[in-house]
């Protein structure tokens, strides 16, 4: 790749300070977005955008993880002020972004309701009215895993279920970098599955895991930590290890 700007955005949520990082990448013809936050994040996003010398209207792709809400929230906000942007997402994750499937992270809230505790109600319901009103959008192309796309130097596709039945990983073999989504997050300065009591299937997320050793990995982005410093590798056997010994 030409140029990779990581988009740390900050911002407060439950009360607490949190971080994300969405991805800018430029080749010679092509500016790819990775992610973009929640639905109301359109001037944030902007804001970081503009902190890399780029313009939201300079976007010409943006490719979407996984439709967790802080990875698509704005998306539909976005494609409408921005009609070029072409939206990229696996072929298994496109009919939830599209709206045609139940978000499956709705589904999950909504299995788990009646088990609550009455005093959790009421946060719960917030949360399913907040999932319910994250906008579809038409998905322009659909990826599959090993899928390789001619920008950047080459992106390879890495298929990573496990938090999300379609979510993908992004391997750039040029500079031997992976940007990683939610399949792994860095907290307190180490690797570790992305919120696991919530991961839809831990047990497939731990095998995505151990999948990313295959590929020759010295910088990895994560969308909860950011860049990790450290040997990627050690790192994510480390992580393997624990949740499987």
């Amino acid at each position: 790749m030409n140029h990779c700007h990581l988009l740390d955005i900050e911002f407060a949520y439950g009360g607490q300070k949190q971080t994300i990082t969405p991805v800018l990448l430029q080749d010679e013809d092509e500016v790819i977005l990775v992610d973009c936050g929640y639905p109301d994040f359109v001037p944030l996003l902007e804001q970081a955008v503009v902190r890399c010398g780029f313009r939201l209207g300079s976007i010409t792709k943006l490719i979407v993880t996984h439709h967790d809400m802080d990875h698509m929230g704005p998306l539909a906000a976005l494609k409408r002020a921005f009609p070029h942007m072409e939206i990229i997402a696996h072929e298994l994750e496109a009919p939830y972004v599209e709206g045609k499937k139940k978000s499956l992270r709705l589904e999950q809230a909504e299995s788990t309701f009646d088990a609550l505790p009455s005093e959790a109600k009421p946060q719960a319901e917030q949360f399913i009215r907040f999932l319910q009103s994250i906008e579809p959008v038409a998905v322009d192309r659909t990826v599959a895993d090993r899928e390789r796309l001619p920008w950047c130097g080459g992106i390879e596709i890495v298929h990573t279920p496990g938090h999300m039945p379609g979510h993908i990983s992004l391997y750039f073999p040029a500079s031997r970098t992976l940007i990683a989504g939610d399949a792994v997050v860095i907290e307190q300065g180490k690797l570790d599955i992305a919120n696991p009591q919530f991961t839809l299937d831990l047990e497939e997320a731990v095998r995505s895991v151990r999948r990313l050793l295959d590929y020759n990995v010295e910088r990895l982005i994560c969308y909860h930590g950011g860049c990790f410093h450290g040997d990627v590798k050690k790192a994510l056997r480390q992580l393997v290890h624990e949740y499987t010994s």
